[in-house]
């Protein structure tokens, strides 16, 4: 499970490209994204569905969704784009502590915890964003296939 603030930016992104490296792995896991002050059902930006389709992947149908209990029920793993994320979640969640991180913690990489956010600025701050989000998830990626695809329960959500 990605998380940002709004789910229309980051985590949206987040989850697209890693869909996309679990998908060309056989990874049978679900994955998903939410937002710590998402208001439900709002498109994902204009300048994250460009920068997206640059990529090759569509968010086109993406809908923000109000991160919640009941998301996080099956979640086995929760990353968060900045370090308030984080301890908002852990503050919020405490049983689910163990299982939250920054995206750039997880990792293993990176001084600062936190992906900053693109919102109102230019698509090319979007594209910076989706590159850094390609280069820590990629090692989020490689982390997780040490562990083994399969170790990770295909029920999970996140």
């Amino acid at each position: 499970m990605f998380v940002c603030t709004g789910n229309t930016c980051r985590s949206p992104m987040a989850e697209a490209i890693f869909r996309q490296m679990a998908m060309g792995a056989n990874c049978p896991w679900r994955i998903g994204s939410a937002g710590t002050y998402a208001a439900n059902g709002a498109w994902a930006t204009q300048e994250a569905r460009e920068v997206m389709q640059d990529l090759g992947l569509n968010i086109d149908g993406h809908r923000s969704r109000q991160l919640s209990e009941d998301i996080l029920a099956d979640v086995d793993l929760v990353l968060t784009m900045t370090e308030n994320h984080k301890n908002m979640i852990k503050g919020e969640f405490p049983h689910l502590a163990h299982r939250v991180f920054t995206v750039k913690e997880f990792s293993g990489q990176g001084e600062d915890p936190n992906i900053g956010d693109p919102f109102g600025y230019g698509v090319d701050t979007y594209r910076q964003v989706a590159k850094e989000l390609q280069e820590y998830l990629a090692l989020v990626f490689d982390e997780l296939q040490a562990k083994n695809c399969r170790g990770l329960s295909s029920q999970q959500k996140g």
